[in-house]
């Protein structure tokens, strides 16, 4: 028998994929991969790039004021202590996990984190006269200390003595290698509701001043407005302490509306927290009654509360009963323990606050319950942001000639 020569099979290489199978095969890549592969050479990153604004942008972690832990359930901290802003990545235990920081901050309270940016506003709000807003990326360390809007940002401004500095947030960011954003500051000027936006391009900043929303009447003191705002299913919210319903913002046409909560739920606060749905981000809202935890989520189809369906309820009895030292009676339970918020970072958890207990993390799907405390011995403070790597990574970003209305 004539002797033979055995040749290896023949490899598949980079340049034999198709341009089709490449692209198909980024789509079902996660965001974390998806930015490796663009590092293999330039045409997989011209295909990522072409993949990358359908991927949702990764989770890296969570900012907050920590907060000092109580000696006992009676003996609370002061509502006055400050702390500066911590990070917590969301795998701590992994050396390739980001470290941030929001260093030169003393002095200012998160107020906003979106798109990459951490908005603050000083601790202590002036009166009639909006606030000076300092904005942080915190991956590159830029910022931007944004001036004051000028005397004719508003021209006859009579209402300085009757104006209350609700809050600020994030609208917009035209790209996400530049340190270029929309800020909006909410003022309630009499009964109204006015939006003051703050453009800053190239280190420069500059104001308008829309109209009154006559549309909306404040026929309450706004004292009850959470100064904090909630970015859910593309819109921007504000709690409102005893009350059935939220203010919201269209970032798109700056008007403003009032959302109703399940009529279910009662007129009054409830314990409810806007937010998103895990799986779609759909507009979704929590709340907590009688140690009840219900889900709704938004639609408006026939058989609706106020345009809300009930999605989820569950006993929470026994998974309080978990917490050391939490009353077992009813009366001194509800008092002593409270839904703060839905995770924005979309992981299927809410948060809980308790009076002289612990802060904790529930996860809707699992069960699991988990005390939130810092390694120095703190716990997370109200409210826990999440923050998100500015999405798409500035090497896969279209140039900003492509960005002209920026991200919301």
């Amino acid at each position: 028998m004539a002797s033979e020569t055995l040749l290896p099979p023949p490899t598949t290489t980079v340049a034999a994929l198709t341009d089709d199978t490449l692209l198909d095969i980024l789509r079902r890549l996660a965001p974390a991969d998806l930015l490796r592969a663009a590092l293999v050479c330039h045409r997989w990153r011209r295909a990522a790039a072409r993949c990358v604004m359908a991927a949702p942008p990764p989770l890296l972690g969570y900012f907050f004021h920590p907060a000092d832990t109580p000696l006992t359930a009676h003996i609370v901290a002061p509502i006055a202590a400050l702390h500066p802003a911590a990070f917590v990545p969301l795998d701590s235990s992994s050396p390739s996990s980001p470290r941030l920081s929001l260093d030169g901050t003393k002095g200012f309270t998160i107020y906003d984190v979106h798109l990459g940016l951490v908005l603050l506003l000083p601790a202590s709000l002036p009166s009639g006269v909006l606030p000076r807003i300092l904005v942080l990326d915190p991956a590159s360390r830029r910022r931007a200390l944004l001036p004051q809007p000028p005397r004719d940002a508003l021209p006859g401004d009579r209402w300085r003595g009757l104006r209350h500095i609700i809050g600020a947030a994030v609208l917009s960011r035209s790209h996400p290698s530049r340190l270029c954003f929309d800020a909006v500051c909410l003022t309630v000027d009499d009964e109204n509701p006015r939006a003051w936006v703050a453009s800053y391009r190239d280190g420069e900043c500059s104001w308008r001043a829309l109209p009154q929303d006559t549309g909306v009447t404040v026929a309450f003191d706004p004292f009850w407005f959470e100064g904090r705002c909630v970015h859910a299913a593309g819109d921007i919210y504000w709690h409102i302490c005893n009350s059935g319903r939220l203010l919201k913002l269209d970032p798109t046409t700056l008007s403003f509306s009032y959302l109703l909560a399940p009529s279910e739920l009662g007129d009054r606060n409830k314990k409810f927290r806007i937010g998103e749905a895990p799986e779609d981000g759909r507009l979704g809202m929590a709340a907590m009654e009688d140690q009840e935890m219900q889900f709704w989520v938004r639609g408006e189809a026939s058989g609706s509360d106020n345009g809300w369906f009930l999605q989820k309820r569950m006993n929470m009895r026994k998974v309080f009963d978990t917490v050391p030292g939490l009353p077992r009676d009813k009366l001194s339970r509800t008092v002593s323990i409270w839904l703060s918020d839905i995770d924005a970072g979309r992981t299927g958890k809410l948060f809980f606050e308790t009076e002289g207990y612990g802060r904790y993390s529930f996860h809707m799907d699992t069960g699991k319950l988990e005390r939130l405390a810092t390694e120095d011995g703190k716990e997370y403070g109200h409210p826990i942001y999440a923050y998100f790597m500015a999405w798409p990574p500035a090497f896969l970003a279209p140039e900003k000639s492509e960005f002209p209305g920026g991200d919301h």
